[in-house]
């Protein structure tokens, strides 16, 4: 695939939904390679292909009451209610302000019998891209800003580096319900 980045602007994101259809029947070997990129900020980051069901329009959330401030809610996803998560904010940074390049990413995370769908709000999408192994770096050892454990490794793209999240382990149930008892300690001490 071409290693153009383009931002989905509104009612544009069916290509990039037929992009990821085209590519999940690829073969496996050549999926590992095959990641969603988008920016959070001025940040690129990206998401093996593997993980991600579709695209979605930023559109109106159902706002959870005693929901931590990472989660802005849920949406119904044919039939099935999903919850939303501002990943800036997860990461651990402002929140994303909503414009007409807000998307909503739907990922599958969990273990083969216990799979659930998740909402990653996100700035902007940007491409579905092959990043060849010989172009991903190790996550760096200092200075990130991020938990390392999040960062699968650095991909060059176009001489720039592109963040590969992990996000089986960015959006595991287990570092969710610690980051909601968090918040929940906060409220408590409030």
């Amino acid at each position: 695939m071409n290693a153009q980045h383009q931002t989905v602007r509104s009612g544009n994101i069916e290509p990039y939904n037929e992009a990821l259809r085209t590519a999940a029947g690829s073969s496996g070997q050549e999926q590992e390679l095959q990641y969603l990129t988008f920016m959070l900020g001025d940040e690129s980051f990206a998401i093996g292909i593997l993980h991600i069901k579709e695209i979605i329009e930023y559109g109106q959330l159902t706002r959870v009451p005693r929901m931590p401030e990472f989660v802005r809610g849920v949406i119904n996803l044919r039939g099935a209610v999903v919850p939303v998560i501002d990943l800036k904010v997860y990461l651990g940074k402002s929140a994303s302000q909503i414009t007409r390049r807000s998307c909503i990413v739907i990922v599958e995370i969990g273990h083969e019998d216990e799979k659930h769908d998740t909402g990653v709000l996100v700035d902007a999408v940007s491409a579905v891209l092959e990043i060849p192994a010989s172009d991903i770096e190790p996550a760096p050892a200092l200075g990130a800003h991020i938990r390392s454990d999040y960062i699968a490794g650095m991909g060059k793209v176009n001489g720039k580096f592109v963040i590969l999240l992990n996000i089986g382990v960015v959006l595991s149930l287990d570092d969710r319900a610690n980051l909601a008892g968090m918040g929940d300690l906060a409220d408590a001490r409030a």
